[in-house]
Order: C-alpha cells, then structure tokens, then sequence
C-alpha cells in the first residue's frame, strides 16, 4: 500500500534534481573569478588596456585642472528629506532613489540596500584634493532609513569611499557589508566587522533575499603597486517580489547575457553610462551610454535607471552628454522612451 506515495516522492525528488542540474552550470559559469600566476584578479577576457602614457599623463593634469573649474550640465538635484523611505521601510514598496554617482537607495522584499554609498566631497584617499563633486548627496545621511546591507563593487575611491562606510557602521552596527573577494581586510583595518567576502558566482541569503556576487569587466587599485589584488564585482539582489542588479562599473563583454541566462529577467538594472573619455583609456573598462543601453536588454531588464555620471569631475566628455545619448539610444531600442530611467539626483521612483 505504500508503493505509489514512495513513486511519488521519488518522481518528485527526481524532478528537483534535475532542475538542481540543470541550473547550476549557469551559476557555475560566472565564476569564480580568474588569477594570474602572481594571485591578482583577471578579468575572463585577461588584463585590460588603459591607454598608453601619452594618453593617460594629459588626461590627469586636466582632472587637476578641473578642480579649479566649473563645467556646466551636471544633473538636476530634487529635495528629498528621506521620510517616505524611512515610513517606506516598514511597506517596502519597490523603489529606488538616486543619491548620485553610483549611489543607489533600493527599497525592495522588505529589505533597504545602498549601493557603492560616497557622501564625501572627494573621491580621493585626502579628504582636501581629488576629483571635485558638482551635487551634493540627494538624501542626507541622517535622513536615510536604517540600512540593512550595502554592496560594494570594487575599491576605487568613487566606489569605496571609506569615511561613507566607516559612518554607515557606526549609525547601525547591524548593517552589512558585502564586498568582493580581498576588500573585506580594508574595512576590518577601519572597525567595520560585519563584511562578508564573496567571489563570482557566490551568493549570501539575507532576510529573505539572495545577494549574488556576478563578473564584472573592470580592474583595482587604490595604492601605487596593488593593481588586481582586490576583486571587483557586479551584484544582483533576487526576492521573491523584485529582480535587481547593480553593474559597479565595468565595460561592455557578454558577462550580461550569461548573468540574464543565471538570473534574470531582471526588474530594474542600474547600469553606468558616464567616464567613457578619452576612449583608449576607457574603453575596456567602462561603459558609454549605448552600450549601457545594449547591457540593459543582454540583462532582460525591465526598466534601466542610468548612473556614475555627473556627480564627480572623472573624465573628459561633458556633463550633459551621457544622459543625452543615453536617453536616445534607451528610446530607440526595445526599452523604449518610457523604459530607459534618468533620475534627478534625490528622485525616488517605483519599480
């Protein structure tokens, strides 16, 4: 009598296997991450071009020069004095807010995230030099919800900015830290314990949500011989309501459709589309506004919202131009004009 439940059960285990099988050579094809024979991170494609010194030299004493100028065109800043998001934390309403530069306030399954969080005035390991910022942080860091976790992408002073971190611990010890592989020991050296480490293709279950650690096409560095040592990342934060992923910064390869196959469709992608100038020094590594807009339908994004322009003075294309071309490539292609999201620095939006 009990020869059909046991068929049943083992029919269905036998299902969860193979649909076990099935998926994980999709997961198992994003990682882990590469090394040289030294130990420093590649990207799958090996090293990339920075440009040669010809190229590279000038363009630093124009970045210096620019902390003396004004350039016109950076983003529009709304006020937001951060009370819907606090009330929000409690209903979780899908939304994401622009803080600037990389910055992203996502609210999503009961979960409040930050991505690559600066509140400095410089990217800069000397709080008194570095690239200039032309708008200030959208939501003050007093008015921020309490943050559950922050993603970080890889250690450049824009992305890793330590003084943001170090303040984001003290405000709630119980925030979390993810970073990519290496970076954890930074943050250890600076009193922020809660860090988790992850390669590509690893993943941490959070309060319901699963955080993935996904290839990105970049590089590290924040000292002068410490190239590679430290990975650098792409993220994806999957709940059972919303798909979201996070591209760090990184340039254009076919990472984005294996990350879609794995993982997607994806809800809302934010996808970089400024530093794009001189291109034999950024091409490699980072993208332009249609390739972000190409990154986006490889991702089987739903919407895009665009970021890392505007806010900090970091290359040679006008401020106006990344959104422009962004905008026109977005409605062009299948994400349409309604589809392809520029955000006023502070705007919150549903998705």
């Amino acid at each position: 009598m009990f020869r059909r439940p046991t068929f049943l059960a083992l029919a269905l285990l036998a299902l969860c296997l193979v649909t076990s099988v099935a998926a994980e050579p999709a997961i198992g094809s994003l990682g882990p991450a590469p090394r040289d024979s030294d130990g420093r991170f590649l990207n799958f494609t090996g090293d990339l071009p920075h440009g040669s010194l010809s190229v590279r030299f000038p363009f630093f004493l124009r970045r210096i020069a620019g902390s003396f100028l004004d350039r016109p065109g950076a983003p529009d800043e709304i006020a937001n004095d951060g009370a819907y998001l606090r009330e929000n934390a409690e209903h979780s309403t899908p939304t994401v807010t622009w803080v600037g530069h990389s910055t992203m306030l996502v609210q999503m399954d009961h979960v409040t995230f930050l991505t690559d969080p600066i509140w400095s005035e410089t990217p800069s390991p000397v709080s008194f030099a570095g690239p200039r910022r032309f708008v200030p942080p959208g939501v003050a860091m007093q008015d921020l919800p309490p943050i559950d976790f922050v993603v970080v992408s890889h250690n450049h002073y824009d992305h890793l900015d330590l003084p943001t971190l170090v303040a984001l611990a003290k405000r709630n010890p119980d925030t979390r830290f993810f970073v990519p592989l290496e970076n954890g020991e930074l943050l250890r050296e600076n009193g922020i314990d809660n860090v988790e480490e992850l390669d590509w293709g690893d993943s941490i279950e959070y309060e319901g949500v699963r955080v993935h650690c996904l290839p990105a096409q970049h590089w590290s560095k924040r000292g002068l011989d410490d190239d590679r040592e430290a990975l650098w990342s792409s993220w994806a934060v999957v709940g059972t309501k919303r798909r979201f992923y996070f591209a760090g910064d990184t340039g254009y390869f076919d990472g984005f459709a294996k990350i879609a196959e794995a993982l997607g469709p994806f809800d809302l992608a934010a996808v970089p589309i400024g530093a794009y100038e001189p291109v034999a020094m950024m091409k490699a590594s980072h993208l332009n506004p249609e390739e972000a807009v190409q990154a986006a339908i490889d991702l089987k994004a739903r919407a895009a919202v665009a970021m890392h322009y505007g806010t900090f003075d970091l290359s040679d294309e006008p401020l106006h131009e990344p959104p422009e071309r962004f905008r026109k490539a977005a409605a062009a292609s299948p994400l349409g004009e309604q589809r392809g999201w520029l955000l006023h620095i502070g705007e919150t939006r549903k998705f």
